[in-house]
């Protein structure tokens, strides 16, 4: 039986890669920063308590691992601070060389790190591929990015590998997606003009599909790999399908752009006043309003990946799970 480690194995991505890996008959080992649910259960056969923050752990988790599938770290922060910058690198990038340290010393053969496509930044042309080299304009992106370099640079393992999702969308409480989904089920979230912006984004189940043939495919190794759903989409679109899955009726207007600015520019006040973010800002309505689109036809090509799912056929699961 193949032995695995997964790191980050309570969260989002990690408890649908724990399941599927269990179903294919890999023994799981989860990682979890803090000890809780360390009995075994239907996800996993063992887990081990894992502080990427700690220099010492002990007994080396990676004993006897096969594979590790990397996913633990600090999330993206909508507000960076001074405190998060310093966090993010410990977390993200010297507890992913703690880790790859511990997988060398324990012969490790598979390494998957799961980063993001935030690891390098925007470029005006699109859609965005792996050779993007651009400079991540975050704390948050450029410590990802200096953790990939560890992963594929520091010949830690014989197969390593870098995944890049984009947006990932599911059954789940967190994220945008869910939080947009809640303001127009109340009301409350504007209907953007449609300016034809492209984001790219993919469902949970492909996320984990994508990691599991990139640990199984040799061809894999030293790779870096964008995994999207292949449909870009626009922020308009997005809204009228919730409404849509909402059973709201259609909504045949939209508020002008040049208001929505306006909205953004008191935002931006009231957060140098107070300290605090405001519901729209400029940051806010750039990520809503503007593109980022990205290929993974690297994956489809050199894989033979195929993304199983959509948003616009999985928002009414989504809208069940959220109640």
């Amino acid at each position: 039986m193949k032995k695995c480690l997964v790191t980050g194995a309570s969260g989002f991505i990690g408890q649908v890669l724990c399941k599927r890996l269990s179903e294919e008959k890999y023994f799981v080992a989860a990682g979890l920063h803090r000890q809780f649910n360390l009995e075994s259960n239907d996800l996993w056969q063992e887990a081990i308590h894992l502080d990427l923050t700690s220099n010492s752990w002990g007994r080396n988790p990676c004993l006897n691992i096969d594979t590790v599938f990397h996913l633990a770290g600090k999330a993206h922060a909508l507000t960076e601070t001074a405190q998060c910058k310093d966090e993010y690198f410990q977390i993200n990038t010297e507890g992913t060389r703690r880790l790859l340290e511990a997988s060398q010393r324990a012969g490790v053969e598979r390494f998957i790190f799961i980063s993001s496509v935030k690891a390098v930044g925007d470029i005006e042309k699109q859609p965005m591929d792996e050779d993007v080299i651009e400079l991540a304009d975050t704390p948050y992106g450029q410590s990802k990015n200096a953790a990939e370099q560890l992963v594929l640079q520091g010949g830690y393992v014989p197969h390593p590998v870098v995944i890049r999702p984009c947006m990932v969308y599911g059954n789940s409480e967190k994220g945008n997606l869910p939080r947009m989904i809640k303001a127009v089920k109340k009301g409350i979230f504007p209907p953007l003009p449609e300016n034809h912006n492209k984001r790219s984004m993919v469902h949970v189940d492909d996320v984990v599909r994508a990691a599991i043939l990139a640990a199984e495919n040799p061809k894999a190794a030293g790779q870096i790999y964008i995994v999207s759903d292949g449909q870009p989409y626009s922020t308009r679109q997005i809204y009228d399908w919730i409404r849509q899955a909402l059973d709201k009726p259609a909504s045949n207007h939209s508020v002008p752009m040049f208001v929505l600015q306006a909205a953004a520019g008191i935002g931006d006040l009231f957060g140098r006043v107070t300290g605090s973010r405001f519901p729209i800002d400029s940051d806010a309505l750039q990520k809503l309003t503007a593109s980022a689109w990205y290929s993974s036809d690297k994956i489809t090509q050199e894989l033979g990946f195929v993304p199983q799912h959509t948003l616009k056929e999985s928002l009414p699961e989504i809208i069940r799970y959220l109640g």
